[in-house]
C-alpha cells in the first residue's frame, strides 16, 4: 500500500484536489485512472480511502470514502540531536527515526558542533517520506535548530536524559525507561557534549546515561536510544 501525504485535508473534507506535482505523480508515474484507490494521510493521525474523480495530471481530484483516526501511542519521544558534520547522516538519522517511532526531533547547537546550519526543508522532506513509508499518521515535529542552552530553558515534563561519552558517573539508559512514559533524550556532536554542557543539563534534571559499551556516532547513538523507547513501549 502506499500513502499519500497532505496536511491540507481535514476529517471534515469529502473532495480534494492534488497540486500539480503530485497529480502528475499519481496519474503519469503510477499511471492510476478515475476510479482507482488511494489512501492518504494529513499527518494529525487521519486515514482517508479516497477514490479518483478525476484523473489530470495537473488536478487530481479525489472523493474521501471513508476515514479513521489512528490511535495515539501512549507515550512520546522527544529527541535533541547535535546535527553531523555530514548532512546525510543526520538525514539517515531522521528517516530511521522516524519509521521506528518518534514524536518530535530538535537540532541542537552545542559547543563542539562542527555543523551550525541546517537545511529544513529537506529534513521535513524526509521525515514526510519516511511517515509515508512506515505508514503511520502522526508526522513527528521538526523544531528549529536552537543553542543548546536556550534548549534547556523550555518547561519539559516526562523523564530526561543526557547521553554522553564521559568518564563519569551515568545510568544505563535501558535499566532507565520505563514504559507509558514521556521521554526527551539529548544527544551531541561527533565530539561530544563539553564539560559544562554535561553539568548545566544536570543542574537542569537531565539524568546522564549511557547507550552501551561501545563509542557511538551521533546518528547511531540517536537510533540507538529511539529503539530502546519503542522497544520498552512494546506491548
Amino acid at each position: 500500500m502506499q500513502l499519500f501525504y497532505n496536511p491540507d485535508i481535514t476529517e471534515n473534507t469529502t473532495e480534494f484536489t492534488f497540486n500539480k506535482e503530485e497529480s502528475r505523480h499519481i496519474i503519469k508515474v503510477l499511471r492510476k485512472s478515475v476510479g482507482e484507490k488511494l489512501q492518504i494521510t494529513n499527518g494529525k493521525g487521519w486515514f482517508f480511502n479516497a477514490k479518483i474523480t478525476i484523473a489530470d495530471i495537473k488536478n487530481c481530484v479525489v472523493q474521501i470514502i471513508d476515514k479513521k483516526l489512528q490511535a495515539k501511542k501512549d507515550y512520546t519521544l522527544h529527541l535533541a540531536v547535535a546535527p553531523t558534520k555530514m548532512n546525510d547522516r543526520y538525514e539517515w538519522f531522521l528517516e530511521k527515526a522516524t519509521e521506528i517511532g518518534i514524536d518530535s526531533i530538535t537540532p541542537i547547537i552545542c559547543e563542539h558542533s562542527e555543523r551550525k546550519i541546517i537545511k529544513p526543508e529537506r529534513f521535513e522532506k524526509i521525515i514526510q517520506s519516511a511517515t509515508k513509508q512506515s505508514l503511520n499518521c502522526y508526522l513527528p515535529k521538526l523544531n528549529p535548530a536552537i543553542p543548546f542552552k536556550e534548549f534547556l530553558q523550555q518547561d519539559f515534563s516526562g523523564n530526561l536524559f543526557i547521553a554522553h561519552c564521559e568518564e563519569t558517573a551515568k545510568k544505563s539508559l535501558k535499566n532507565e525507561l520505563q514504559p507509558k512514559q514521556n521521554i526527551t533524550i539529548l544527544i551531541g556532536p561527533e565530539g561530544d557534549f563539553s564539560v559544562k554542557e554535561i553539568e548545566i543539563a544536570i543542574q537542569n534534571k537531565f539524568i546522564p546515561v549511557t547507550l552501551g559499551e561501545t563509542r557511538l556516532r551521533t546518528e547511531t547513538a540517536a537510533i540507538v536510544a529511539c529503539h530502546s523507547v519503542a522497544f520498552i513501549n512494546e506491548e
